[in-house]
């Protein structure tokens, strides 16, 4: 009986180190990037995404909203949901048409910036959302690369948006 336990924890034990060297292998930074066309003007896709007390009545994983506080100056706000507290800092805003947001937090494990572009377009406009991340967790990393993917949470944003808006999208890699 032993020796079947010391073989799964053994196991278990090479498991997790195989997952945490492909996770020190992969690069740390990356980039990801979707879009989906929406039949509503810029400034009501600029609203919706910057409202952000807004956001728990149409985003399924956001539970509750609030300011910032001091993030050295910068605006933004918090979210929270089944996932923690993630703190977003508003890097630059230029209604209607870009917001670059930054994780204004270092001990998560995972950073970056989200660039909320969006393109009037005949009947509507495009919103593309652009992640530059940073995953310094090695397993967060393996995770994100082989597990979730790089644009799982971008696909969600923007289906959700599409849905605020009563509306169904496929979001596509940006350019198509």
């Amino acid at each position: 009986m032993k020796k079947i336990a010391l073989v799964g924890i053994g196991g278990i034990v090479l498991l997790i180190g195989t997952v945490l060297l492909i996770g020190a292998l992969l690069p740390e930074d990356h980039a990801a990037s979707l879009s989906a066309r929406y039949a509503q003007p810029p400034d009501v896709v600029w609203r919706a995404i910057t409202e952000y007390n807004e956001f728990p009545a149409w985003r399924p994983s956001v539970d509750d909203v609030e300011p910032l506080g001091d993030a050295g100056g910068a605006t933004g706000w918090v979210e929270r949901g089944s996932t923690g507290a993630l703190p977003l800092a508003v890097e630059e805003a230029t209604a209607p048409r870009r917001l670059v947001l930054r994780i204004a937090a270092d001990n998560l494990g995972f950073g970056g910036t989200w660039t909320y572009e969006i393109r009037a377009e005949e009947g509507g406009s495009t919103l593309t959302i652009t992640e530059n991340g940073t995953v310094s967790n090695l397993f967060f990393r393996f995770m994100s690369r082989f597990v979730f993917g790089y644009t799982a949470t971008i696909e969600t944003y923007l289906v959700d948006l599409g849905h605020k808006f009563g509306e169904e999208t496929t979001p596509r890699p940006a350019g198509e």
